[in-house]
């Protein structure tokens, strides 16, 4: 396959994300949620691919956008798979979703309980034995001790961003609050002195 097809097929994925289609973690039967979608840039592969994707986003244009990308590639997709809401009062039940994506959100949250209100909401959503995608800002990598609490878990990185960090406290209440566990072992890319960014695997027990 040349690249511009390639391009075309995936658009602008999370590699990350790529790696766990490559493994296998999705099938067409799944109904999938991507929280925080913006434009879609996630979806591209999913719509192209005939899977059951959704998306949510509190930026109207941003789901405008992926709206267009949906019906561009798929002329009768349903775009009211796409809605405008934020990640704390998302219109679903619960259990709707056999797959979450939340991928570079929950770093944007505005102190620990934003983040769980994003999370609770988005466990809701998801049923039991389902499949959770997270990938956001991390401590690894000396992150806290080189950069500025703002308070309430938001830090100023070297990089210059605000983002609320994932910390192995916060690792252990998560994991026990929303009964997830892990399907691989958590893993963070170090941005040398800047950023660490991590990706976790997990599962929803039954």
């Amino acid at each position: 396959m040349e690249v511009r097809e390639l391009n075309n097929l995936l658009g602008n994925i999370d590699i990350y994300l790529l790696d766990q289609i490559l493994k296998g973690r999705f099938d067409k039967e799944m109904k999938i949620l991507d929280a925080g979608c913006g434009e879609g840039r996630n979806s591209i592969y999913f719509l192209h691919q005939g899977y059951r994707i959704f998306g949510t986003d509190m930026n109207p244009t941003a789901i405008q956008m992926a709206r267009i990308y949906a019906k561009t590639i798929q002329k009768d997709y349903d775009i009211h798979r796409f809605q405008t809401c934020s990640l704390e009062d998302m219109p679903f039940h619960e259990g709707a979703f056999d797959a979450m994506i939340s991928s570079a959100v929950l770093h944007f949250s505005k102190s620990s309980q934003h983040f769980h209100q994003m999370m609770a909401e988005m466990m809701r959503i998801l049923k039991p034995g389902g499949f959770f995608f997270l990938r956001m800002c991390t401590d690894q990598g000396n992150m806290k001790e080189n950069s500025s609490h703002l308070g309430k878990g938001v830090y100023l990185l070297p990089d210059g961003s605000e983002r609320f960090l994932w910390t192995q406290e916060l690792e252990e209440e998560v994991l026990s609050k929303y009964r997830l566990e892990y399907l691989e072992s958590p893993k963070s890319v170090v941005v040398h002195g800047l950023r660490a960014m991590g990706v976790f695997v997990m599962r929803k027990r039954e």
